[in-house]
């Protein structure tokens, strides 16, 4: 029985995890809150759930977009160029985006009857956003347990490696990485000079995997 509701954005890390947990997954969930890249993403995280036969659904969450101060959802413009490791990245954080996620997803999995929500946040992401660390994921997992009947239990299983990891996983499983999308600034072209395009080229270049992705560079 398959037992698991997913955060599917659409970009590498939680496509790969799609694929690797696919046998215990029910549903994929993909949360639109507006950023510049969210309708790229969305048609990702739908393309793949259709090639695995997993249920897919797309909740909006408006008010982020709307009230919330992020370049991830003021337009490509304000998207910085760069290493994730450079301070300007900071810009990029949603606050509290997916400990609110995170929150939805488990009430969603708890009124479906399923036992666990999975996350790909991954090593990586732990310098710059605070709600990937490995202290954040497991404050809210046991905020979680204990607050729902059923103890939905919050999985993260990529939190202890790197995107690079990720990548030679993904490979090894047969993931069409062409069907996922990172660029932040949204455009039909991966910018290739944002932090996430610059991660994403860097993880296939050190995993020995073949990088099937478009750059406008």
């Amino acid at each position: 029985m398959k037992k698991y509701l997913i955060i599917l954005s659409g970009g590498m890390d939680s496509v790969t995890l799609l694929h690797d947990w696919e046998a215990d997954i029910a549903l994929a969930v993909t949360f639109d809150y507006g950023s510049n890249h969210a309708k790229r993403e969305i048609a990702m995280a739908a393309a793949n759930c259709e090639k695995l036969g997993i249920e897919h659904i797309v909740i909006p969450l408006a008010f982020m977009h709307d009230y919330f101060k992020s370049s991830l959802i003021s337009g490509a413009e304000a998207i910085p160029e760069g290493h994730y490791a450079d301070e300007n990245m900071k810009s990029t954080v949603v606050p509290f985006r997916n400990g609110i996620m995170l929150a939805v997803a488990v009430g969603l999995a708890e009124s479906r009857g399923l036992e666990g929500v999975l996350i790909a946040n991954h090593a990586g992401d732990h310098t710059i956003y605070p709600d990937c660390r490995p202290e954040f994921i497991d404050a809210v997992r046991r905020s979680a347990l204990a607050g729902t009947f059923s103890r939905v239990e919050i999985i993260s299983p990529y939190c202890g490696i790197t995107k690079t990891q990720i990548a030679a996983r993904g490979a090894e499983i047969g993931v069409d990485y062409a069907l996922t999308y990172s660029c932040y600034k949204g455009s039909e072209k991966h910018c290739g000079k944002c932090g996430t395009c610059v991660e994403r080229k860097e993880a296939f270049r050190d995993a020995g995997v073949q990088d099937p992705t478009d750059y406008e560079d």
